[in-house]
């Protein structure tokens, strides 16, 4: 069984995180995305190769995943200009159109093993999730199990089955997709093909047990946090390279990589993970849900509270970071506070392509790209987000976005 993963896309709504780097290597509970759906591909036990369309950063995609993951081949298709699903899949076209079927799925969210097993029962398939704000998702329009309609972002609240955007389709599908009309977008939806394709045979409509979206930079923290959850019975993980001195509090399911030092005084609150080569403390305060990457240092009398933290960030002392996604080779001065509470306790809203967006939030905080810096003293409000390379000055108020 082959399996196509579409991770060609700039996903300029996850700005400023997804100028760096594409988003499917965005980690989540220190691993990225794109690897946790290639761990999933391999526990099936059903996928021997997967095609995964690349465009934006490709290089950073195929240094880190070679030729193979596991037991799984892997190749690479090249989707030069991003025109929409149906012309991303159509890149792997070669690859997989002699097919009896295939899986296809999106690559920059999250998804289980168990979940496709289920939709490669069947000879075409689709996966649905029920949420509760459906205005968001692609709808699913289905009868007795069997796909009837699929609706892009259809204006109406309330719940409703949304598209995972995981399906198993036959090699017939690249011809519908040849012959779709591009979208209001002027883009080829996949969407549109999979509809002409359920006029002439059943597509399944499966269940999703779990499915984490990722559509803008603060789902990543829903993302980490339903990872970590997981694990919350685990037992934990602490490497043997790994130093815990005298004093240090360890609660619930840590996980602790190698020639990481705790240092005399930390309390940390699982689930948490943090990686490899670490400094934390000492007398910092680590909570629940937050995922703590290699090479990074969290100074005396930090709190860090539902956070990521990507490879080689610094947190200065004195600093407090809650609900925030923060990028690679971060150094905060000491002093910096993020404040992921507005005074009205109403949702945080942040902006993304030009829009003031609810969150949904009531509690969250900033996002800022890889290698920013911030002044000592440095206050951030609720939802702003900083630039890559972006600095503050000592005592700055962010009220505003630094691009």
């Amino acid at each position: 069984m082959k399996a196509v993963i579409l991770a060609a896309g700039k996903s300029t709504r996850l700005h400023p995180l997804t100028l760096s780097k594409p988003k499917v290597m965005l980690p989540v509970a220190n691993t990225p995305i794109l690897e946790h759906n290639l761990q999933q591909l391999l526990e099936t036990r059903l996928v021997d190769e997967a095609v995964i369309v690349v465009g934006f950063c490709s290089g950073q995609i195929m240094a880190k995943f070679g030729s193979k993951y596991g037991k799984i081949r892997l190749e690479y298709a090249f989707q030069t200009e991003q025109l929409g699903t149906g012309h991303a899949l159509l890149q792997a076209e070669k690859f997989v159109v002699k097919e009896e079927k295939f899986l296809a799925l999106m690559g920059d969210d999250l998804y289980s093993g168990s979940d496709i097993k289920k939709c490669l029962r069947h000879s075409s398939s689709i996966l649905a999730k029920k949420v509760q704000n459906i205005g968001s998702f692609g709808k699913i329009v289905s009868e007795k199990g069997i796909l009837k309609g699929l609706v892009e972002k259809p204006d109406e609240n309330g719940s409703g089955l949304a598209n995972a955007g995981c399906y198993v389709l036959p090699g017939s599908i690249f011809q519908l997709l040849k012959k779709a009309r591009k979208s209001s977008r002027g883009e080829i939806e996949l969407t549109d093909a999979v509809v002409e394709l359920a006029k002439t045979q059943k597509v399944a409509v499966e269940g999703a047990e779990f499915w984490q979206p990722i559509t803008y930079p603060w789902s990543l923290l829903d993302a980490n946090e339903a990872i970590l959850k997981q694990r919350e019975k685990d037992k934990p993980q602490i490497s043997a390279a790994a130093t815990v001195e005298k004093g240090a509090t360890l609660k619930g399911y840590v996980e602790i990589g190698k020639n990481t030092l705790i240092r005399n005084g930390a309390c940390i609150e699982g689930p948490v993970v943090i990686g490899n080569n670490c400094t934390i403390g000492p007398n910092c305060y680590i909570r629940a849900y937050t995922a703590i990457g290699n090479n990074c240092r969290i100074g005396n009398a930090v709190e860090v509270k539902n956070s990521m933290l990507m490879d080689n960030a610094t947190i200065g002392h004195l600093s407090y970071c809650g609900d925030s996604v923060i990028g690679e080779s971060v150094n905060f001065g000491a002093g910096t506070i993020i404040a992921n509470l507005r005074h009205d306790d109403g949702n945080v809203k942040s902006m993304a392509k030009g829009e003031l967006v609810d969150t949904g939030r009531r509690k969250f905080g900033a996002i800022i790209g890889d290698n920013a810096k911030t002044g000592i003293n440095t206050s951030i409000y609720p939802g702003r987000k900083i630039w890559p390379g972006k600095t503050t000055l000592p005592g700055e108020v962010v009220k505003k976005d630094v691009v």
